[in-house]
């Protein structure tokens, strides 16, 4: 009997001069790997038997990592289907179009009425968002609609011009002069297109938006 547990001993110190893990050693043996963990804790590894560690750690990372992204994509889809089942259940009209607008307005618009309907963001599909929201509640003049690009040096401001008019639908002959923002140029943004200003002159709109939010958080609490 001594001897079996002798050899089983061996083997366990051979594998962790390889560069074994105590889990591998565990499963190799059929030993606990709490016994592995006591037998071979003073096994001094070389440079190999490290490297060959730290390529496993680097694996059961990579692994892992993998089996996270995926149950959040399998989770992200489950909630999107429950938000697509939502969504097409409520009966829109204008004044659900309006109502909608108003709270975008609420969290990105400007607070000034006088300056009339102001919508400032960096996200397209918020700005686009709002804007068909904006389309389809109010009756507006679409040549007084307004486009103010806020762009770092690093943009070419032809090409931000040309994929933010496709982006509101707005022409290019709407956009005022651009805004330049202070940047080093050390620090660049991948895939970040800027800044707009949505602006539509009619301080009344503004007003009347403004009023649909205050009422709402006022009468209504939160959603």
């Amino acid at each position: 009997m001594e001897k079996l547990p002798q050899s089983i001993k061996e083997k366990s110190i051979l594998l962790r001069s390889k560069g074994y893990s105590l889990q591998e050693i565990s499963k190799t043996t059929g030993i606990a790997k709490a016994t592995a963990s006591l037998w071979l804790r003073d096994i001094i590894l070389g440079e190999k038997a490290k490297q060959r560690l730290a390529n496993r750690i680097s694996a059961g990372r990579y692994r892992a990592t993998l089996i996270k992204k995926e149950k959040r994509i399998r989770e992200e889809k489950t909630h999107e289907k429950t938000a697509l089942k939502i969504i097409e259940g409520i009966n829109r009209d204008v004044n659900h179009n309006k109502l909608y607008c108003a709270l975008l307005y609420w969290c990105e618009g400007g607070k000034s009425s006088n300056e009339g309907v102001r919508f400032i963001n960096s996200d397209p599909f918020l700005v686009r968002t709002f804007l068909d929201l904006f389309r389809k509640a109010y009756n507006i003049n679409e040549r007084k609609l307004r486009v103010l690009m806020h762009l770092h040096s690093y943009h070419n401001e032809e090409e931000q011009k040309e994929f933010w008019s496709k982006v509101t639908n707005i022409p290019e002959n709407q956009f005022n002069k651009t805004f330049q923002k202070i940047n080093t140029g050390k620090r660049v943004k991948k895939d970040y297109a800027g800044c707009v200003a949505i602006s539509y002159h009619n301080s009344t709109l503004a007003r009347e938006i403004k009023a649909i939010y205050k009422v709402f958080s006022g009468e209504r609490g939160t959603w």
